[in-house]
């Protein structure tokens, strides 16, 4: 897509794990910084498609960044997260820092951060719901909101690092 400008077509997948309709998120990162990161977090596609649609959106639509260019191949590194099924949190107690990933809303609101997002960081519990309260665009304590939906998922997580 970088290069021609065409949309890559996969030949169909004959692995049954990457045929299971997922959800997932492909990051792009160059020196160790982010350079995009999109996903679904819903299962919509074969996973195979679904990774091909969203390392697309990452290095071509994130619009936190300019699109990437063909230049910038060679230096970017890799990730996908394929999530488990969203599970609506009760208590955020049993949320665990380096398993479980986050996503809040509230109306037309909403925020995701990866279960590798607060171990990079080195958050606690309290700095992750409300980094994910800031990453959905809502008030500081927007997790207690009665009307805040708080769901977690795990992912497995692979990928390119360059040394």
């Amino acid at each position: 897509m970088v290069q021609t400008g065409d949309a890559y077509e996969p030949p169909a997948s004959e692995g049954a794990a990457l045929n299971q309709e997922r959800g997932a998120f492909v990051t792009l990162k160059e020196s160790g910084e982010l350079r995009g990161c999109i996903g679904y977090t819903s299962a919509v596609k074969p996973l195979y498609m679904t990774v091909r649609d969203t390392a697309t959106l990452a290095a071509m639509r994130d619009p936190r960044f300019r699109p990437v260019t063909v230049a910038e191949l060679p230096s970017l590194e890799y990730e996908i997260s394929v999530l488990s099924p969203l599970r609506r949190v009760t208590d955020v107690q049993q949320i665990r820092i380096g398993q479980h990933g986050l996503l809040m809303k509230n109306g037309n609101d909403e925020g995701l951060l990866l279960p590798q997002v607060p171990v990079e960081q080195k958050w606690d519990l309290p700095t992750f719901l409300e980094q994910t309260c800031a990453k959905a665009g809502m008030r500081v304590g927007c997790w207690k909101d009665e009307d805040t939906d708080i769901f977690s998922f795990t992912a497995v997580v692979f990928g390119e690092h360059k040394s």
